[in-house]
């Protein structure tokens, strides 16, 4: 029976406590010892991080208790753990290295040990100064060279990150191999070629982020050095920098180099022509061309892949976004002659349940292990098997399944993927931006005739990110309760190519706020929402779009704040390295243009304020301090504007802990019910709204 409530009132089985039980965050993933792993952040063990093998009677937590394979490098970390070990052997014995969140020290755990992780790094002056990611081993097991981000180095002004060289025994103390005073800003991505002559990384300085430009180099790596004092010669830049941005360099098993490139507008594969370590002069293959699409995702977390080749040589399998929407294909390896990178074939689009992918990587008897999510499933560890000739057979084996939440399939909000017309840009062309739209889903109930339901405008964080294409719980939270959910990708984001992904520059609070408020419109203008009752909610850089919207426009009727930038000039000051000439490129160089900071500061044009607020920040928040948050709260009880704020005892940057993940979605809620004036289906715990 189908009952007719108020929009945002509907009863729904999603409640909080529903998405948070058992929720994990998947990463990895890799094979080794004939096994896949991957691991596993859970917010009921506090946001610690878990390491999974997989293996004949079903997976297997490797960790022990008190220790989490999670690194502050660059404070988003990733790739905080590698393998060393036979990878087609089933069963067999593989030493993990991985970065302990309590004290960032790089571990080593010999599975067929007593279990007991060992220290292989010093023990720095100051607590967490030496910081570790992004890792590989040498084929003897004797060395393991990864990125070192160390804190408070004699004579530096901010952290030095470098690429190290370091014994797996732990019996000495790390080399440097790239950086050091004089050396590269950032590095990332060392991948020591299949004979373990060449290392190959990528590098970039301030003010560039990755994914403005990147240069990828390579050195040769004597190979008595690896045993010996580890030292690198003839360093040369191969491809990136002057407006390039270079990412995920790999080895193919025939000792080819391969990369991603933006060169020609899109991030499309490349590849060296010959084999062995290249140089300066070395001719380049385009190798796969993403038509209006990226074969690569914007660089924030070390040990990003999105392809790898089949180890028996028969092929290789690459992910591309376009439209929104995540894309694997299948490319054949060439069959032998003389023809080299030519005889590769045609990619083919392989028929899988799979829109969003996280790790593409390549392991024994032909699978090929990634994250992968739909529209209607959670991400999953799963694997490929391509031993098929053919790759419309190739068949999808779940390894770790998402949780089971017993949703049918007519209670899931299937977004609709759009194009919408945007303010120009400061050139005055034509401009457009893209939304996943998700209409209210619930079976049990429809509106009141003649109403439409309120929006809730998601804004995403980065700004150099973008809307995943799968199921997220805490968008059908919202829907399975009668609110419309538009998730933006405003210029800016990725997956649309060079071109929109930099319309951003000099115009972050502007192009940003823009789009989402034209989406709103948009979506009212064709009938699908209520143009009286629109909400915006962001967090960290989609908390100051949120922000923004709600100072210097009056479209929006209520907003969410989740530790976003309220004061630019702040951020500028009192951030962590890896962000901190980001702005340079969004807003201006600072302090010469400081007036731009102080123009489009929240915190200074809260006399324009009037839209209800709700913010909910992490009190050990080291990228967003929770000061920002705190003066914002200031200016708005003093103006008198209604608003809420929820302070969160142990969170960082995006909540981890599952009590405080339910509390705030459930605090958002209540906020949204008294503001736009509907009963609750639940009996949730009432947050205090001052000014109300």
């Amino acid at each position: 029976m189908t009952l007719e409530a108020p929009f945002g009132s509907w009863e729904s089985p999603l409640t909080a406590e529903v998405i948070v039980a058992a929720s994990v965050g998947l990463g990895g993933p890799a094979f080794a010892g004939g096994d896949l792993w991957w691991s596993e952040l859970r917010p009921d063990e506090g946001g610690r991080v878990q390491v999974v093998r997989s293996g004949p009677n079903g997976p297997v937590d490797v960790l022990p208790d008190g220790f989490s394979a999670r690194t502050r490098v660059h404070e988003y970390g990733g790739g905080a753990w590698w393998l060393h070990g036979d990878r087609d052997e089933p069963g067999s014995d593989v030493t993990l290295y991985f970065a302990n969140w309590a004290d960032q020290r790089l571990y080593r755990l010999d599975t067929g040990g007593d279990g007991v992780p060992v220290a292989i790094s010093p023990e720095p002056d100051q607590p967490q100064a030496f910081r570790f990611a992004d890792g590989v081993v040498t084929h003897d097991g004797e060395r393991t060279i990864c990125v070192r981000e160390w804190h408070g180095a004699p004579g530096a002004t901010e952290a030095r990150n470098e690429i190290v060289v370091l014994p797996t025994d732990g019996s000495s103390e790390p080399t440097v191999l790239v950086g050091g005073a004089r050396g590269p800003d950032f590095v990332s991505s060392p991948r020591l070629g299949p004979d373990e002559s060449s290392l190959c990384w990528l590098q970039w300085n301030h003010p560039d982020m990755p994914w403005d430009d990147a240069e990828l180099w390579v050195a040769e790596l004597d190979r008595g050095s690896v045993v010996a004092t580890p030292t690198l010669e003839g360093a040369v830049r191969l491809a990136g920098g002057g407006g390039e941005a270079v990412a995920q360099p790999r080895w193919d098993p025939d000792g080819r180099l391969w990369f991603v490139s933006d060169r020609h507008g899109w991030w499309d594969l490349y590849a060296f022509a010959e084999p062995g370590r290249p140089d300066a002069t070395s001719p380049i293959d385009e190798q796969l061309r993403a038509d209006d699409g990226d074969w690569a995702q914007a660089h924030w977390v070390f040990g990003q892949s999105w392809f790898d080749f089949v180890p028996d040589g028969r092929g290789m399998i690459a992910c591309r976004r376009k439209d929104g929407t995540d894309q694997l294909a299948w490319r054949a390896a060439p069959e032998g002659g003389d023809d080299g990178s030519s005889a590769w074939g045609e990619p083919v689009w392989l028929d899988l349940d799979v829109t969003a992918v996280d790790g593409v990587v390549a392991g024994p008897d032909g699978a090929v292990g990634l994250i992968a999510a739909s529209l209607r499933s959670e991400p999953r560890v799963v694997t490929i098997d391509t031993r098929s000739s053919r790759p419309d057979r190739f068949e999808l084996r779940v390894e770790r399944p998402a949780r089971e939440l017993g949703l049918a399939a007519d209670r899931i909000s299937v977004p609709e993927h759009l194009e919408f017309p945007t303010p120009p840009g400061a050139n005055g062309a034509p401009a457009v931006a893209y939304v996943l739209f998700y209409a209210p889903t619930n079976p049990d109930f429809v509106g009141p005739p003649g109403q439409l339901p309120p929006l809730i405008v998601m804004s995403h964080g980065g700004p150099t990110s973008s809307a995943r294409p799968q199921l997220n719980l805490s968008v059908q939270y919202w829907t399975s309760r009668g609110f419309a959910v538009a998730d933006v990708n405003y210029r800016g984001s990725t997956g649309y190519g060079r071109s929109f992904r930099l319309a951003l520059n000099d115009r972050w609070g502007i192009a940003d706020v823009d789009d989402c408020i034209a989406a709103a419109r948009y979506l009212a203008g064709h009938n699908r929402v209520d143009g009286n009752r629109l909400a915006i909610r962001g967090g960290s850089a989609g908390g100051y779009t949120t922000l923004c919207a709600l100072t210097f426009h009056d479209e929006f009727t209520a907003g969410c704040s989740l530790y976003g930038v309220a004061d630019l000039e702040a951020l500028a000051l009192d951030t962590h390295k890896f962000e901190s000439r980001y702005l340079d490129r969004l807003i201006g160089p600072y302090p010469e243009r400081r007036d731009l900071y102080v123009e489009r500061s929240p915190i200074h044009h809260t006399d324009s304020l009037a839209t209800p607020l709700i913010i909910l920040q992490g009190l050990e928040d080291e990228i967003v301090p929770p000061a920002q948050a705190e003066m914002m709260v200031a200016a708005l009880r003093q103006k008198g504007v209604p608003f809420a704020y929820l302070a969160f005892e142990g969170e960082q940057h995006g909540f981890r802990q599952a009590p405080n993940i339910r509390r705030a979605l459930e605090a958002e809620l209540f906020f949204y019910s008294r503001v736009f004036g509907f009963d609750l289906a639940e009996d949730i715990e009432a947050v205090e709204i001052e000014n109300l």
